[in-house]
């Protein structure tokens, strides 16, 4: 064949769009569920319709798409489900952004005509993150895409509410939530951002009821004192314990507060004492509950104080009621005193407004009676890859709180909740109610939403088209593999676990593998304010889909955050072009149809050698992937193809081609199954530059890639032996070529090599393949044997007990070598002697950032042992001179 069947260089973005274009209009990923095969599924985890893809997205992409094609190899039916989540807040707000734009809020245009703009707004940007999936290669069945919003997940949604709400684990009552101003609704914990930020510590005096004195309160936020509703002390607290029962009298309103015992106030922080404002804090609501104390709200929907905070703080923002409140405390001698004090803030994910904890009447699910079950699952029914994540699993749960479900917002899963206007019942169904029980058609539906969470908790059966019984729920429910990021462990995969187990009696799937964050080369997050962000759409453009990936999955080592900079992506590129300039030349050595059959068992030494590696290639990909270790699968592949295939394999068979004949044909033979296989295990890492490959080779009849087997294994190729024996012919040839470059001689200059050999079996090994040694290490003889002796004017070398011994003369000038290495000699003595003076001043070593100290330290070593290469040598040629 000629290698015009491949372009000269291989441009990534025509392949990779041409093969993206095939297997969807094919439908190449799209199984059937009634067919044969043991049933493999994932499903993706849902990126918001808002949003772009990132790395911790392609990373996510890149390990899914490996075990799919990866299983599809392995003959099992496979159903790889993609998918958007409507992204409730985040949608809403992108919707009302351009609404600003055109001075229009929302309510200008109402609910329902609002939510027909966010459906538009769907339409035309919402498939943004789907094409940049696709740019990924990822082997999804987009038949079966699916959206939280859609109608058959909205159906799924309303049933689950309904049926929970009957079993009592949907309920609706007065609750402290996260609550954000700006955007008017609760959050949930996972939408709180926080960020530690320079704050103080105030020091507020609240006088004893009985005048003998006063506590001392310590608190970041003084303008909620206006809700206090107790003073709580340690009872351990020999300090304070004698007070407990008796009140306090907050300052400027004059209310009495009850002091309480309670063992949660750390004696250590602030004073020893706590202002309780139950309405207000998460933990003070606790105490709240605990102690029966008052909830008194002061807060306004828009984050303002309300009338409860008293007339002259009504109508201020926190940070003005804070301004005045501690004017007035120091005025009238309640202030003690303010330190500065960091602590952390929360924010809303979306909008960055500080959050509020507020008591609201919301919609709760009952976590707590969920969450056992979901524990005891793990790992006896799902396993967490690295297990280490366990702990952290287990800790949420064990210290879960009920969940608000319901946002003040209008794009999202309404809540199918209905209240008679005339006797005030309370109608929750799947269907909109015609009456109320007490024949009154006078209904109106709860304005809130569902948690956006909540849809995407049942994500792994609704993408299957539950509550239907749909053959893909019964073929490939429960799924096979989660991959996840570690951050959604909590807030997805748990509750996805709960919801699983509660409706299908199942876990939602048998393993969950959590992969590592994808950080800058200098191992910090990747951020837009920082400006480290790489973005892989980027990337694919510049470098190619395949370069990308296999950088990825080169460096996602379990439980190991992964440092990625565009060099090392570059760096794969010319991987790329390795395996592109190996075909090319392939092609040109095989012939048009499929070559001959020759017995694989009676082939050259470096025929079976290769075979060999490539049947322990297929072990280690299955050992690997099946393990998720995928760092191992892509180095696996980068060793064989680059170090063993192209640098090695491709150069021995240039004899062979060259010859004709049988040792031509069986060159071929082996060439062609090589390559085949080669890219038929790489295929999933690399998808598009192995299926170029493999569409251009011989004898594969129009077969997809993507479709092929894994390569059948050949127990009688692996040979121990083989591998042994070739790995002594390159030690050798390496071990000319050495000391050719230690001694400063052309790589071409031809010369004779002896080798003392260390048995009459090494000598038949050697005197079998003496060509190769000849073609490879540029020789012009090989003289083996076991009294073989060195010339004086020679250099050696020992591999695996046998001396290879090159005779110099004519080959080198023995005193202008002597004079080169005296003055190479004397500038390392020189530099080594500075580096060594840098180490031994102990204020340096002192000083000095410890990273510098270590790099001095290598150095220092690293010149030693040049030092001691070059001496060697120097006494080499002096002792060739006498």
């Amino acid at each position: 064949m000629s290698e015009n069947a491949l372009p000269k260089g291989y441009e990534p973005q025509d392949v990779e769009e041409r093969w993206r274009n095939h297997w969807e209009e094919n439908k190449v990923f799209t199984p059937d569920p009634n067919a044969e095969g043991e049933p493999y599924s994932i499903v993706i985890p849902p990126p918001n319709v808002t949003g772009a893809l990132h790395m911790g997205h392609a990373l996510n992409l890149t390990l899914q798409d490996i075990l799919c094609r990866y299983q599809r190899q392995k003959g099992k039916n496979v159903l790889w489900i993609p998918g958007t989540d409507h992204a409730g807040i985040a949608t809403q707000n992108v919707v009302e952004r351009q609404l600003a734009k055109e001075g229009k809020g929302r309510h200008d245009l109402g609910r329902e005509k609002f939510i027909e703009r966010v459906w538009e707004w769907r339409e035309e940007y919402g498939n943004r993150i789907l094409n940049q999936v696709r740019k990924m290669g990822a082997s999804v069945d987009w038949t079966r895409e699916r959206f939280t919003m859609d109608e058959g997940l909205s159906k799924a949604v309303r049933k689950v509410f309904v049926e929970l709400y009957n079993q009592g684990l949907i309920y609706k009552g007065d609750y402290i939530i996260n609550w954000c101003p700006r955007c008017h609704t609760a959050l949930a914990d996972d939408e709180v951002d926080h960020s530690l930020e320079k704050g103080a510590l105030h020091y507020i005096k609240y006088p004893l009821e009985d005048g003998s004195g006063h506590l001392t309160i310590a608190t970041t936020r003084p303008e909620t004192m206006l809700a206090d509703t107790a003073v709580a002390v340690n009872p351990e607290d020999e300090r304070f314990n004698h007070l407990i029962g008796k009140h306090v009298i907050l300052p400027l309103v004059n209310r009495k507060l009850i002091i309480i015992g309670d063992k949660y106030v750390d004696i250590e922080f602030g004073t020893g004492c706590l202002k309780v404002t139950p309405a207000h804090d998460h933990n003070d609501w606790e105490l709240g509950r605990k102690h029966n104390l008052e909830v008194m709200n002061i807060l306004n929907d828009d984050g303002t104080l309300n009338e409860l905070a008293g007339a002259d703080y009504a109508g201020l923002t926190c940070p003005q009621a804070r301004t005045k409140i501690l004017a007035a405390l120091e005025a009238e001698g309640f202030l003690d005193h303010i330190d500065a004090h960091d602590h952390n803030v929360g924010h809303c994910y979306r909008c960055k407004t500080v959050v509020e904890p507020y008591v609201s009447t919301q919609w709760f699910v009952a976590m707590t009676k969920l969450a056992p079950r979901a524990k005891a699952a793990v790992p006896e029914m799902t396993q967490i890859f690295p297990e280490s994540w366990i702990k952290t699993y287990n800790h949420w749960l064990d210290n879960i709180r009920d969940w608000c479900i319901s946002r003040q917002i209008w794009w999202g899963h309404r809540i199918p909740a209905w209240v008679c206007a005339d006797c005030g019942e309370l109608l929750v169904d799947t269907d909109t109610p015609a009456a109320c029980k007490c024949g009154s058609t006078n209904l109106t539906q709860d304005e809130d939403v569902l948690d956006t969470w909540f849809s995407s908790a049942l994500w792994p059966f609704t993408t299957m088209g539950w509550p239907d019984k749909t053959p893909e729920l019964a073929k490939y429910y429960p799924t096979s593999v989660l991959v996840t990021g570690f951050d959604i462990l909590f807030f997805w995969v748990a509750r996805m676990m709960m919801m699983g187990l509660q409706f299908m009696d199942e876990v939602p799937f048998k393993h969950v593998y959590i992969h590592a964050l994808v950080r800058d080369e200098q191992g910090k997050k990747m951020s837009k304010s920082t400006g480290n962000v790489i973005d892989p759409v980027e990337m694919i453009e510049k470098y190619g889909c395949d370069s990308l990936r296999f950088t990825l999955t080169s460096f996602a080592a379990m439980g190991r955050d992964i440092k990625l900079s565009e060099a090392r992506i570059e760096g794969y590129r010319h991987f790329c072009n390795k395996i592109w300039n190996a075909t090319r030349f392939a092609l040109m050595n095989l012939p048009e149809t499929a070559p001959a059959p020759v017995d694989l068992t009676k082939v050259d030494l470096h025929h079976k050698w290769i075979l060999s590696r490539l049947e322990g290639l297929k072990k280690a990909t299955e050992a690997a992937t099946d393990a998720y270790q995928f760092n191992e699968v892509a180095q696996n592949h980068y060793k064989f193809i680059w170090n063993e295939f192209c640098d090695w394999y491709l150069e021995l068979i240039k004899p062979d081609m060259r010859a004709g004949g049988e040792r031509e044909k069986a060159a071929q033979y082996v060439l062609w199954i090589v390559l085949q296989e080669m890219m038929v295990l790489l295929h999933p890492v690399m998808p598009f530059i192995t299926a170029e490959v493999w569409a251009v080779l011989p004898g594969i009849d129009n077969r997809d890639i993507a479709t092929m087997p894994f390569p059948p294994a050949r127990p009688e190729c692996a040979s121990r032996a083989a591998e042994a024996d070739m790995e002594l012919v390159q030690n050798t040839i390496v071990a000319v070529r050495t000391i050719k470059a230690e001694l400063n001689i052309s790589p071409s200059a031809k010369m004779d090599v002896l080798i003392r050999t260390a048995s009459d079996e090494v000598r038949g090994l050697f005197d079998a393949n003496k060509e190769v040694m000849l073609f490879l290490a540029r020789l012009n003889s090989v003289s083996c044997g076991s009294d073989v002796k060195a010339p004086k004017a020679s250099a050696s070398s020992v591999v695996s007990g046998n001396e290879i011994i090159l005779p110099l003369s004519g080959h080198v000038n023995f005193a202008d070598e002597l004079a080169r290495l005296d003055k190479e000699i004397g500038k390392i003595e020189k530099d080594l002697k500075g580096v060594l003076g840098k180490l031994r001043n102990d204020s340096f070593v002192a000083k000095a950032p410890a990273e510098i100290v270590q790099k001095e330290k290598d150095r220092a070593v690293e010149l030693e042992e040049t030092l001691d290469t070059l001496q060697k040598l120097q006494k080499r040629f002096r002792d060739a001179m006498e």
